[in-house]
């Protein structure tokens, strides 16, 4: 027969079974379980914008004078350098002389290694504009903060701002991310010419194994690039 039994402890309570007292209160407590922290999201790896997504946001910022935002879209996508290297460009990084430099260097956070990337014209373009802002007036920063007690914007801020501009088109925000602006044109110019090197470089990768899990080249793209070719 079991027997619920009390004692002068408060952490358990003393089961009797049979003529035996059994000790419950070293046993771990239950507890409820927690939803999982991804239930409803897509994790692993962001997908890259499609060249009608980057025009479709182009427009839409375009249209709505956001100056700051056109500037950073297109310079994410140029630059495809990683969030937390990314917002704290400086102006002097991609300025000489009063004009917007064609290509620029900056050193990884993350390998401490020089990446060099290029600055298309109207990226060029869009960085101009924003320069004339007056949020810009002395910042040292490319993307200063609205505080004072921030000099620039946070990495944070930069997710929350892609994740504006994908929903802005209708997108499924958990597909994309920071990285999506990293892995766009990388992945464009990966299925333009197969040079995985190429991209290796601009993504500033110390190993390939890196950029071809970055890209997530599968045979089949192997093969595909390999049918292309006729000797």
């Amino acid at each position: 027969m079991l027997a619920q039994s009390t004692s002068g402890c408060r952490c358990g309570r003393d089961w009797r079974i049979g003529g035996s007292v059994i000790e419950t209160q070293n046993l771990p407590a239950i507890r409820a379980l927690r939803p999982a922290w991804n239930k409803g999201r897509i994790v692993g790896q962001k997908r890259p914008l499609q060249p009608k997504h980057v025009w479709a946001i182009r427009v839409r910022l375009e249209l709505a004078e956001n100056h700051r935002d056109l500037a950073l879209f297109n310079f994410a996508i140029d630059s495809k350098l990683l969030g937390c290297d990314l917002v704290k460009m400086r102006v002097v990084d991609v300025m000489a002389s009063g004009q917007i430099k064609e290509r620029a260097s900056v050193l990884q956070s993350k390998t401490q290694k020089p990446v060099r990337f290029e600055i298309s014209e109207g990226t060029r373009a869009s960085l101009a504009k924003w320069m004339e802002h007056p949020l810009m007036v002395g910042s040292e920063y490319l993307w200063p903060g609205r505080f004072h007690e921030r000099l620039h914007i946070s990495t944070r801020q930069y997710a929350r701002i892609v994740r504006e501009w994908v929903s802005s088109i209708g997108l499924e925000v958990t597909a994309y991310g920071t990285h999506s602006m990293r892995r766009t044109k990388v992945t464009q110019i990966y299925k333009k010419t197969g040079n995985l090197r190429a991209v290796q470089l601009l993504l500033g990768h110390a190993k390939m194994d890196s950029t071809v899990r970055y890209l997530g080249v599968e045979l089949e793209d192997a093969l595909a690039i390999a049918e292309a070719i006729e000797i």
